[in-house]
C-alpha cells in the first residue's frame, strides 16, 4: 500500500510524530507501507531547514526511497524558507530535494505515483 502524509496540525507534529515514530521506521525498513509523499504546513516546515537533524535524515531517506517532500508555498514564504511570490516561489535554506507548492502542485507531483491513502497528522 502507498501512503502520503500531510503534516498540518500546529505544534510539533513533524518533529515528534515524524522524528520519533515515522522516520525511524522508514530508516529501519519497518514502516510497513510505501511512503510516496509528505506535505508540510505551518511550523512543520521548520524540520526541512538545512542543518535540521530530522530534516537531514528525512532528505536522505526520501532520496533513497523516492519520497516527495513538499512545503506549502505560503507557509514557506512566511517562514523564510522560500523566496518569490505565491505560485512562483523557490525553496531557500532547506534540505536537499524539497519542493514548494500548493495542492495542485502536490497532485501533479504525485500523479505518476498516487497514494492509496492520505494521512493527515
Amino acid at each position: 500500500m502507498k501512503v502520503a502524509y500531510i503534516f498540518a496540525t500546529s505544534g510539533h507534529t513533524a518533529s515528534y510524530k515524524l522524528g520519533k515514530m515515522i522516520l525511524p521506521q522508514l530508516e529501519a525498513g519497518t514502516h510497513g507501507v510505501q511512503v510516496v509523499g509528505m506535505m508540510f504546513f505551518d511550523d512543520n516546515n521548520y524540520v526541512l531547514r538545512r542543518g535540521d537533524p530530522i530534516g537531514e535524515r528525512l532528505a536522505r531517506v526520501a532520496q533513497e526511497q523516492g519520497i516527495l517532500l513538499m512545503m506549502c508555498d505560503q507557509c514557506a514564504l512566511e517562514r523564510g524558507l522560500a523566496t518569490g511570490d505565491v505560485g512562483s516561489c523557490q525553496v531557500q535554506d532547506t534540505v536537499e530535494g524539497v519542493q514548494v507548492g500548493c495542492f495542485p502542485d502536490l497532485y501533479g507531483a504525485l500523479a505518476s505515483n498516487m497514494p492509496d491513502q492520505v494521512i493527515t497528522l
